[in-house]
């Protein structure tokens, strides 16, 4: 078994999958990627501590969304459960690290990318909860779920690169970025092809097109969680996926 890399990806809503070159980015990205024996997804559509692990038998799906066509919400994606995965995250955290487990399915941060990379949906799939949007503990926990890679396990933090939906005024699919996502962006970019991960956690006081481009946290906190899980933080990571939709960032990332 190949050793996994791990991913944030930028997921957007549901009608991404209508954008073709996002899909045809994803796509690629995937061809790339060894077959995962397991996908671990932590999206930031699920903030909850303690630490908690999603549905392992049967995985529904939580269309926690509003606003859109029909047919988003007839979606369907049924992956097979991953309790040995889940048995083995368990024992991967310390005794201070409470883990529970519930029957939550994949929320929309989960499925909608996983719909492009493995349609067939024949891969076992767990999502987990974000205990803390905190970016050192998050890198701590991407630390101790690293070990995960060498089983076949692909890791995934799923969130969005700028994220800044109220202050959007045009929403077409093609709009323009606002400046403060083009910023944002710019430096986000910049700053992983440093390997500046210190820098990154204060992306809060230093990031150009703050507060606009996240006015809450929750999206730009997954990528933490990819980096910590990553051989060397601090080592540039592939960044395949690049340019905005309906005005916000799309990049991710790829880590070895």
């Amino acid at each position: 078994m190949s050793r996994m890399p791990a991913l944030f990806l930028s997921h957007g809503a549901p009608p991404l999958v209508d954008d073709a070159r996002w899909v045809a980015q994803l796509q690629e990205l995937t061809a790339g990627l060894p077959r995962p024996k397991a996908i671990l997804m932590a999206s930031a559509h699920w903030e909850s501590a303690p630490l908690m692990l999603g549905a392992t038998e049967t995985v529904p799906l939580v269309y926690d969304f509003g606003g859109f066509e029909r047919r988003y919400y007839e979606t369907t994606y049924t992956a097979p459960g991953a309790p040995e995965l889940a048995t083995r995250i368990e024992k991967l955290m310390p005794d201070s690290e409470h883990v529970a487990r519930t029957n939550r399915g994949l929320d929309h941060g989960a499925y909608v990318p996983l719909t492009v990379m493995y349609p067939d949906a024949d891969i076992p799939v767990l999502q987990m909860s974000l205990p803390t949007l905190e970016p050192d503990r998050l890198l701590e926990l991407g630390r101790r779920l690293a070990p995960l890679r060498d089983e076949g396990v692909l890791i995934v933090g799923s969130g969005f690169t700028t994220h800044g939906l109220p202050f959007l005024r045009d929403w077409r699919t093609d709009a323009a970025a606002p400046g403060w996502s083009r910023e944002f962006d710019a430096w986000t970019a910049e700053t992983l092809a440093r390997g500046a991960v210190d820098e990154l956690a204060d992306f809060r006081d230093r990031a150009p097109g703050m507060p606009f481009a996240h006015p809450t946290i929750e999206h730009f906190a997954p990528m933490f969680l990819t980096l910590g899980a990553a051989d060397d933080p601090e080592r540039a990571p592939e960044q395949p996926i690049e340019g905005f939709w309906m005005g916000l960032s799309k990049r991710s990332f790829q880590v070895a």
